[in-house]
């Protein structure tokens, strides 16, 4: 069968095609190159069929003719896949080479899905005629795994998929080769004649949802962002979620800092927190370290600032309950649209996805203050995951970069003395720490705040009694009449008055 080539312009050979997916395009500059063969690749649940049937709904949504070849796959199979997400499938054509029930049949056995008797070429033959009446935008072939079988030897494979190369290269279309994925040396004779490949991976995790990912392998005369994108299979579709790249969205903001409302607790930090920085609190559970945290979301809320909170450790209730027993009403500003409170599940999560989300309410949301509490949930969420602190360290310069006060919460391990430990050395990655921890002082514990690290300007070196009660925060004045205290156990150097005053709290 002789192809008619129809006249091919400059613009049609650079233009893209969307894939149905904004992610998915923006990792393609804009979606597959037009009139080109491509290799969709994974093994089996990955979600090559959903992503192929998004490919050519989008097609339809743009009036372009579209055909999907069903090799493996009965039209009732990908009915039921439509109505688990939604969709119709009326915008396309679907081809069966042989139903279900005339293949059982005995006088149809020797059909093209009996790969001992039957030549490839009849397979070939008939999708090549189909084609040629529909004469399509897009075609999806479902599977290669099937015209595998039928071929028998890898020559002639290679051979069939070239040909195919050649007649599509005198149509007006693109095309989408699903195949499972197979032996790497199976893999390269396709992988050297299509256009481009986009492999798909389906990794199982210990405990938790298993993780998908999917990356780009090669395109052909075009560029793309490279390495590995996570994507997850909702209802409505695959949802990707590109790999970050901080230095593609630098954005000019004022310089300027961000109080607390707490003065004596602005007087530390130099001021307070700078926009376009991150912060690091460590300190022992219960040290306060969420609470003084969420004191920055509420000024900033009351200011009239968006922020957003990202909840690895407890409940959102809780957070609200606790933020409520030192005076502060988050619910107010929930309510008010000022405030986001996102209660992570860990189980469930991908770094990619996290990413995007914190990404969602600094673009949508318009987030200009944001905290991830804590670390440790977000590294323990996620213990498989190779490079966390990498990936960490690419979402913190884009946050930076947008003018964003991060802030990072991290409980250390211990309560007192000098073995207090991290699970992980983040605090290069911020820009300014900030030190909790408790002390003993005559029959009662108490607890000390110091910044010990600040990038972007001066701060107090003073280390100053934080007190949390029912009224909010209450920062004291520097200990100067103590020694050790970091140390868990300080000693007094002191006038009576000051003894008196910290054995009753009120430093």
């Amino acid at each position: 069968m002789k192809p008619t080539k129809p006249e091919k312009t400059e613009d049609s050979l650079a233009a893209r095609l969307g894939t149905g997916i904004p992610a998915l395009d923006d990792i393609l500059h804009g979606g597959f190159p037009a009139n080109r063969i491509y290799l969709i690749q994974g093994t089996p649940g990955t979600g090559k069929t959903t992503l192929a049937l998004q490919f050519l709904m989008e097609g339809a949504r743009q009036g372009e003719p579209g055909l999907y070849i069903a090799l493996s796959e009965t039209r009732e199979e990908l009915d039921q896949i439509a109505a688990s997400h939604g969709w119709s499938l009326e915008g396309f054509q679907i081809y069966e080479l042989v139903s279900p029930e005339e293949s059982l049949k005995p006088e149809s056995q020797y059909t093209i899905f009996h790969p001992s008797e039957i030549e490839l070429s009849e397979t070939t033959n008939a999708v090549l005629e189909e084609v040629g009446r529909i004469k399509p935008r897009r075609v999806v072939f479902d599977s290669l795994s099937e015209m595998r079988l039928l071929a028998r030897e890898p020559l002639r494979f290679r051979r069939q998929i070239a040909a195919l190369k050649q007649y599509f290269a005198g149509q007006e279309s693109t095309v989408l080769l699903l195949d499972d994925k197979v032996d790497s040396g199976q893999d390269l004779q396709v992988q050297t004649i299509v256009h481009g490949v986009l492999s798909m991976e389906q990794l199982a995790v210990e405990y938790g949802a298993e993780r998908r990912r999917l990356r780009i392998t090669k395109l052909r005369g075009s560029s793309f962002r490279g390495g590995y994108h996570d994507f997850k299979i909702r209802t409505g579709g695959v949802a990707v979620f590109p790999r970050l790249v901080a230095a593609e969205h630098r954005q000019a903001f004022p310089k300027e800092s961000v109080g607390s409302e707490v003065n004596e607790l602005d007087l530390l930090l130099g001021g307070g927190l700078d926009r376009g920085t991150s912060t690091l609190v460590l300190g022992p559970a219960g040290s306060g370290k969420s609470t003084l945290a969420a004191q920055f979301l509420a000024a900033a809320a009351a200011r009239g600032e968006p922020a957003a909170a990202f909840i690895f450790d407890e409940l959102r209730e809780t957070f609200l309950s606790r933020a409520a027993g030192i005076g502060t009403n988050m619910d107010k500003f929930e309510e008010e649209g000022l405030l986001s409170l996102q209660q992570v599940d860990p189980a469930e999560l991908s770094p990619g996805e996290f990413a995007h989300a914190v990404l969602r309410s600094v673009n949508e949301d318009g987030a200009r203050v944001v905290l991830i509490d804590s670390l440790n949930g977000y590294l323990n969420a996620m213990p498989e995951e190779r490079f966390l602190t990498i990936q960490m360290h690419e979402l913190l310069t884009y946050l930076n970069q947008r003018g964003v006060v991060t802030i990072l919460v991290m409980a250390q391990h211990g309560f007192l003395g000098a073995g207090m430990a991290t699970p992980v050395d983040v605090s290069y990655l911020a820009d300014t720490v900030v030190m909790l921890r408790y002390f003993e002082a005559y029959g009662a514990v108490h607890r000390a705040l110091s910044v010990v690290k600040k990038r972007s300007g001066v701060h107090e070196h003073t280390i100053r009694e934080l007190e949390i009660s029912s009224k909010g925060i209450r920062v004291g004045k520097p200990l100067t009449d103590f020694q050790g205290i970091l140390s868990g156990v300080p000693t007094y150097d002191g006038s009576t008055q000051a003894l008196k005053d910290a054995s009753n709290g009120s430093v």
